[in-house]
């Protein structure tokens, strides 16, 4: 029952960042049939993250107080899922000839709404699964994420001169139709936390008590410096995938076919969620953080020698697998130690707490974009430096593991 409930989410992620890759595709032509010109259709994607940031911490805490009740959180997460799809859906038919403000506030309403889709589900998890079974249920989720950026580039290429209504429309009822499965989802890992732990006790008895009590938010010294090194590697990689990848594939010959080689990394990380997750069950969070930060540090630093210093494409693309296996392990132990920290009543507020770090560091490369706006020749300059944080974040959490006491069994 469980790998069915990770399959189900893996496919709600995913349709839920094909979703995003959609809108990113078409903002511009959007953005410019209600009157904004191209240069603010950055900063409208920083405005999603910036709401992402807020909303992400918000539901994540009130997921806490939801979880209290069985099937509450699945009914939330129906609901404004289909608010997010059907403004989504909306936003092409306002687009021609339409007001600029109504277009921002309908894309507004769907990033809050949207929000219910990234740190409820893992809030589910943390109060349900059994914290063995935890790192597979992750891998399962961000399996989602993965496949949806693998064919990014195809999805460009397919959607190039289609008219955004239907994509918008297909999407829209896609998702909301999948997500109809949510509560069903939620009761069935009741239903398995109840089979595994209530032994003489009812199953509906079992189920009615589903979690601890809402605790109130807080942060000890050591979840407060594994977020502070997961959100530098969020940073590094964000910048060293989104900003870097290409011009370094282009600097290094491979500009011909680009598009084929931007999911290299991509299918680094989904080949290595499953490994990741053994990984993390066997050896804790904080330390396969550590060990998947330092291999991003090695990875990049290889992209930006086989790129730059010593041109190799063949070189190029085994460093860039080899930092997509560094990512799902950094990304794997990243929510389940956001699961272990908030274990027994604050999962919800560690996981908002981590998806609102990971919208930082998407902003951050948003602003460099926005206030920098870097040359392919710079970005090729640059790209040894999410090495360097990369090493920084892998750095921190060696510090962690040395001096902070109790650590490894705190998120182990």
């Amino acid at each position: 029952m469980l790998r069915g409930v990770g399959l189900y989410l893996a496919v709600v992620q995913l349709l839920f960042a094909l979703g995003w890759i959609v809108y990113a595709i078409y903002l511009p032509e959007l953005a410019q049939k209600v009157g904004l010109e191209r240069k603010w259709v950055p900063w409208i994607l920083a405005a999603d993250q910036l709401v992402f940031i807020v909303t992400d911490l918000v539901v994540g805490v009130w997921s806490d107080k939801a979880a209290r009740v069985l099937g509450r959180i699945g009914k939330a997460v129906l609901a404004a899922t289909l608010v997010s799809s059907l403004a989504f859906l909306l936003l092409p038919w306002l687009a021609p000839g339409g007001s600029a403000v109504l277009f921002i506030a309908v894309t507004g309403l769907w990033a809050v709404t949207s929000s219910a889709l990234r740190a409820p589900p893992l809030t589910l998890l943390g109060r349900y699964v059994a914290k063995p079974q935890q790192p597979a249920l992750v891998a399962f989720t961000a399996l989602g994420l993965g496949l949806a950026n693998a064919v990014q580039p195809y999805v460009g290429l397919a959607l190039k001169g289609v008219d955004p209504k239907g994509p918008f429309l297909l999407s829209a009822l896609v998702l909301a139709a999948v997500t109809l499965g949510m509560v069903a989802a939620e009761h069935a890992l009741a239903r398995v936390r109840s089979d595994a732990g209530a032994a003489g006790m009812a199953g509906a008895a079992a189920a009615s008590r589903p979690s601890p009590a809402f605790l109130p938010p807080r942060v000890t010294p050591a979840s407060a410096l594994f977020l502070a090194a997961v959100v530098i590697a969020a940073a590094s990689f964000q910048v060293h995938v989104f900003l870097a990848s290409a011009p370094l594939y282009r600097a290094a010959g491979g500009g011909e076919w680009i598009t084929h080689l931007m999911p290299v990394f991509w299918i680094g990380f989904n080949l290595a969620l499953w490994p990741a997750s053994r990984w993390v069950r066997g050896n804790g969070a904080p330390l396969v953080l550590a060990q998947g930060a330092v291999l991003g540090a090695v990875a990049v630093a290889a992209a930006h020698v086989a790129s730059s210093l010593a041109p190799n494409l063949a070189t190029l693309v085994v460093a860039q697998l080899v930092a997509g296996t560094a990512w799902a392990a950094v990304l794997c132990s990243a929510f389940t130690g956001a699961l272990r920290f908030g274990s027994s009543g604050r999962e919800g507020f560690f996981n908002g707490s981590l998806q609102s770090l990971l919208a930082v560091a998407a902003l951050s490369r948003l602003l460099v974009v926005v206030l920098v706006a870097p040359t392919p020749a710079q970005l090729v300059s640059w790209a040894g430096a999410p090495a360097l944080t990369f090493a920084l974040a892998g750095l921190l959490m060696v510090a962690g593991l040395a001096r902070l006491r109790g650590w490894p069994a705190a998120a182990a």
